[in-house]
Formats: structure tokens, C-alpha cells, sequence
């Protein structure tokens, strides 16, 4: 039988499918909850050289035969932001609907890779086990679809699960997720989880982990709490120390917070384009930023192609919709678009995207409040950010 919606669940998947709505909650996150810095340190911003290109005629493939010219791209996906990185210098960078360059913008799950790259940093030092049950790390999760996954389950999606007993659907679930993190949000009488760790504690498994790609936030929200239970610091803390404020950033970040003060980490991050922009430059020169190496190359290096063989590092999926230019894979919580570039991103919904694709030197921020909805056909995003690449490389 299939859960009927509920008042709350009814009402976010309306204002999915309104710009504004989304628009202003991709702004004002410290208003809605509580947040948590990330410090960008005490060091000065990291100054980026700056190149102006005229990219807005460029012309790209788009559904049914249409091409599309960057503007028009604006237009389809609602972009609040857009950023151009080229061999390391700024070429394009745009910002529309009142939005601002020091302004912090919702990430979306886009924060899931910034996640798994500091668990895999932890993973490289030896501080975390990949292939230990997450229990060992979680002990009052044993017995939960999560406690009895891997480390490695975590960082692939590679639970199946039910919660509070109902069966799995995967909006619901996410419109249950954002009731869990603000009270504002419950509909009338609600009696469910009102904090992240009372949410997991509810998972069961449904089917073995490590055999099928379930894309849920649950995973990311134990592996954050597994990575606080090692380093003994918030995520908030702990992605300050090791990457936030070694990249030059130019403002502080954010997660907001649930009811016992720990972040949403699989989604509640807000930062500037152009600070999202010096993570993925770093990435794509190898985890350094100039002499400083803040990613081991080995990690930085090998996100896309280096991954070795057994489940589900080399397995592809899910299926990549048509518009695709490639079969997605999933590995670390970062999508690989097996394409010729070794291009991977961060990707979150309404449009959000760190592109990195080190074969065209090349890195992009897309911030957006794009509508969610089936009549409404996704901007085309990734054709626009290769056809960008390849015209840069070309001496465009």
C-alpha cells in the first residue's frame, strides 16, 4: 500500500516547482533554522586572475533538436549563479535575480561530495575503515539498515531501507527528511523523529548492503556522524580544518542544523559560487592550491578514473537519462560522467553543480532554483558546461 502524502510533504513539492519559493529558501537558511559557521581562517582570500571571455553566443545542443545560447540557459534552469573557471583564471561570471557574489547559496546534495572527500581523506590517513561495519564507529545504529553497511555502503548508496516500518518512497522520504530538521515544516500532530540521529535510528533493512544503488540522504547523514565519532570535531569544524580554510576562500560557509545541533550534511550547506569555485579548483590541480597540497594527490587524482575494482566502485549506475553525454557512475559520493574529459561533479537539486573536468582544464559553479517537476524538462547543464570546455580549449 502506498503512503498517502501529507500536508507538509504536499506543500514542499508545490514550492519545488515555484522559482521564487525555491529561490528564497536557497538564500535564507540561517533564517529558517539554526546554522553553523565554516571558517574560512584567518588567512586573506586567495586571489584569483580574472579573464573576461564573451561565452553568451556560444551555441549548445539541447532537447528536441533546439540549441540554446548561455542566456537562454539562464532562463531554463532559473541560475542564480554562474562561474567559469579556465586553466585556473575566470572567464565568465554572472549573477541574476538580485543574487550576489558574497551572498552564500544552497548547495543542495551537492554537499555530499564535499563530504566524501573528507572521508576519504580521513580513510587515506588511516583514521577510517572503509570496509568496517558502521556500527563499530556507531554502536547504538547496530541492528539499523545503516549500523550493519559498510563504511564503503555509505559512500555509494549502496543501502536498501525502510523507515518507522513504511514502505520506501523516495519523495516522501525526502519531504520527511526536511520535517525532521525544521519544526515549522510538521504537519499537525506530527509524532515522528524530530532530530538526524532519531531519523536513522528508525532505518531496517530491506536487502543486503553493497548490492543495489539507492541514491538517500540517511547514508550521508551516518557517514557524517561516523567521521564526527572519529575525529571527535562537528562537520562544520572538520571541514574548516582540512579544506574550507586552506583554499583561500573569500567568506565563511555554512551548514544549517537539526534540533540537537548536528548538521545536515547531506544537503544543508550554503557558500558563494566563488568559493565553491577554489574547492573544485583545487581538485582539478591535483588536491593543491599553488605549493600547499590540502587533498592527497592520490585522492584528488583518481575521483574519476582511479577507482579500483569490486562493488560498486566500478559498477555504472543508475542509468543516465537521455540527455546525458555519458553513463553516470557513482563513486564517493561524487557523480563520474565516464566521459572522454575524466569530468566528475558535485550535483544537488534545483540545478546546483561544482563541475570539474580536468581534460579541458576546466571548472564550473551553477547555482539555480530550477523547478522540479515532470512537465518541466531539465535545463541541459552538463552539454552546456562541455560545449563551454571545448571552446576554451579550442583558443575560444
Amino acid at each position: 500500500m502506498t503512503e498517502t502524502p501529507s500536508l507538509t510533504e504536499l506543500t514542499w513539492a508545490r514550492g519545488f516547482t515555484d522559482p521564487a519559493w525555491v529561490r528564497r529558501h536557497a538564500t535564507s537558511g540561517r533564517e529558517t533554522v539554526p546554522s553553523r559557521r565554516v571558517w574560512r581562517g584567518r588567512t586573506g582570500p586567495l586571489n584569483v586572475p580574472r579573464a573576461s571571455h564573451d561565452l553568451e553566443a556560444l551555441e549548445f545542443a539541447a532537447s528536441g533538436g533546439r540549441s540554446l545560447t548561455l542566456p537562454a540557459l539562464f532562463a531554463a534552469a532559473e541560475t542564480d549563479a554562474f562561474l567559469v573557471m579556465h586553466r585556473g583564471t575566470v572567464v565568465y561570471e554572472r549573477y541574476l535575480h538580485g543574487y550576489e557574489s558574497h551572498v552564500p547559496h544552497f548547495n543542495a546534495s551537492a554537499a555530499k561530495s564535499y563530504l566524501g572527500l573528507l572521508a576519504a581523506i580521513l580513510a587515506d590517513q588511516g583514521l577510517l575503515d572503509r570496509d568496517a561495519p558502521v556500527s563499530r564507529y556507531i554502536p547504538e545504529l547496530a541492528g539499523t539498515a545503516f549500523g550493519d553497511a559498510r563504511v564503503d555502503d555509505l559512500l555509494h548508496m549502496g543501502t536498501l531501507m525502510s523507515y518507522a516500518g513504511r514502505p520506501y518512497d523516495k519523495a516522501i522520504e525526502a519531504q520527511r527528511y526536511f520535517a525532521v530538521l525544521a519544526p515549522q515544516l510538521r504537519p499537525y500532530g506530527y509524532s515522528g523523529p524530530t532530530s538526524i540521529r532519531e531519523h536513522l535510528a528508525t532505518a531496517r533493512a530491506t536487502g543486503k548492503p553493497g548490492t543495489e544503488f539507492r541514491y538517500e540522504n540517511g547514508n550521508v547523514e551516518a557517514l557524517a556522524e561516523v567521521l564526527r565519532r572519529v575525529t571527535g570535531i562537528s562537520t562544520s569544524a572538520l571541514l574548516s580544518e582540512v579544506i574550507w580554510s586552506r583554499i583561500g576562500a573569500e567568506e565563511d560557509a555554512y551548514y544549517i542544523l537539526d534540533s540537537e545541533g548536528v548538521e545536515a550534511a547531506c544537503g544543508g550547506f550554503s557558500a558563494t559560487a566563488r568559493d565553491v569555485a577554489r574547492l573544485g579548483e583545487m581538485i582539478r590541480c591535483g588536491g593543491a592550491v599553488g605549493d600547499r597540497q590540502i587533498v592527497p594527490e592520490s585522492i584528488a587524482r583518481t575521483i574519476a578514473t582511479g577507482t579500483p575494482d569490486g562493488y560498486p566502485r566500478r559498477v555504472r549506475f543508475p542509468a543516465a537519462p537521455p540527455s546525458s553525454p555519458a553513463t553516470l557512475s557513482y563513486h564517493d559520493l561524487w557523480w563520474i560522467l565516464n566521459d572522454p574529459y575524466r569530468s566528475f561533479m558535485a550535483s544537488g537539486i534545483h540545478g546546483q553543480r561544482l563541475f570539474i573536468s580536468p581534460e579541458l582544464d576546466l571548472v564550473i559553479v551553477h547555482f539555480a532554483s530550477q523547478v522540479v517537476s515532470p512537465s518541466v524538462p531539465p535545463a541541459p547543464l552538463v552539454q552546456a558546461f562541455i560545449r563551454i570546455g571545448t571552446h576554451l580549449g579550442a583558443g575560444g
